[in-house]
């Protein structure tokens, strides 16, 4: 093949540039992070998510000695942060966590500004948490038979921690399988909901263990059943929804951290290798299971597929069930 002056000449252009870009990223990810970063939760303080983006704020803090900021813009679901975040700078300086309810909004609402796919970038999933059934406890009933008896004789009132969350969805799909109606109340995240739940302005929550486990205590909330495969080491006495006649509710809220689309995947891959670090170190592992969240922790590529799973698998959850958020 003969290549004429000029065209040589474009083609160590375009070469040198190459190499130098790929020089330039591979420099700024060994430097990363030189200044703050802003690490934001799209729910308020109190859920799951917000409760590992300060573990791993505070450890990534130590490790790199920069600022991690944590940043609760609580709304729609986490929508609005997502699409926040979608919007910054693609240089590592900006991530946030997602979490089921960001894979259940592609289908439950028709309209957002952005795109889980398209928009944003998988980093590392963090944890995951199954989910319970609970109920005020001036309600009789003491199971989920006795709940759907009371709830077809009775307005029954379910809060969740917002419109296209897990626990939104969640109730709805088990509104359709027991063939019952109930009014839903959304909350900008778990912590807001629970006081009126305990005061009885609302009957009924489903969320994971470690947000409503611990507001069981004293009997001011009554666990009727679990979305786990097996009991839970947590609650042994508690049936879960399959021993109870409902075989397709096994379900968990996990967490994991995106960044917006083009962030370079050296900062993403040194992000998640850090983060990886942190959930399964002996401290956290321990810390978290005690909280009944299973630390999880792994690739970029790992994280992305279970994104696309879970897409799949509540887009066919949303459309059976019926439910929109618009």
């Amino acid at each position: 093949m003969n290549i004429r002056p000029l065209q040589l000449i474009r083609h160590l252009a375009a070469a040198l540039l190459f190499a130098l870009s790929a020089g330039l990223a591979t420099a700024a990810a060994t430097d990363y992070p030189t200044r703050p970063i802003r690490y934001i939760v799209g729910f308020a303080p109190g859920g799951i998510n917000d409760i590992l983006a300060r573990i791993v704020a505070q450890k990534l803090n130590d490790a790199w000695g920069q600022p991690v900021i944590v940043d609760n813009r609580p709304g729609a679901g986490g929508n609005l942060a997502a699409g926040l975040v979608a919007k910054s700078t693609p240089d590592g300086y900006t991530f946030m966590n997602i979490s089921t309810a960001h894979t259940i909004s592609q289908t439950l609402y028709s309209k957002l500004d952005y795109s889980l796919e398209r928009d944003l970038t998988p980093v590392v999933v963090l944890g995951t948490a199954s989910l319970i059934m609970v109920i005020h406890a001036g309600l009789p009933a003491k199971n989920v038979a006795e709940l759907v008896t009371w709830a077809k004789g009775n307005r029954l009132v379910y809060a969740s921690g917002g419109v296209g969350v897990i626990s939104h969805l969640a109730m709805e799909m088990f509104k359709v399988a027991a063939k019952i109606e109930s009014t839903h109340v959304p909350y900008k995240g778990v912590g807001p909901a629970v006081p009126d739940l305990i005061s009885g302005q609302s009957h009924l929550m489903v969320n994971a263990i470690p947000e409503l486990l611990p507001h069981t205590k004293g009997g001011r909330l009554r666990v009727v059943g679990a979305m786990t495969e097996k009991r839970h080491s947590f609650i042994p006495d508690v049936p879960t929804f399959i021993e109870q006649g409902y075989k397709d509710f096994v379900m968990g809220n996990w967490t994991g951290i995106v960044a917006p689309a083009k962030t370079p995947r050296a900062t993403v891959d040194k992000i998640a290798g850090e983060a990886t670090r942190i959930i399964r170190s002996p401290e956290i592992s321990k810390r978290l299971t005690e909280q009944a969240v299973d630390p999880l922790g792994g690739t970029a590529d790992e994280f992305g597929k279970l994104i696309r799973s879970e897409t799949a698998r509540f887009g066919a959850a949303v459309k059976a069930s019926g439910a929109r958020a618009d």
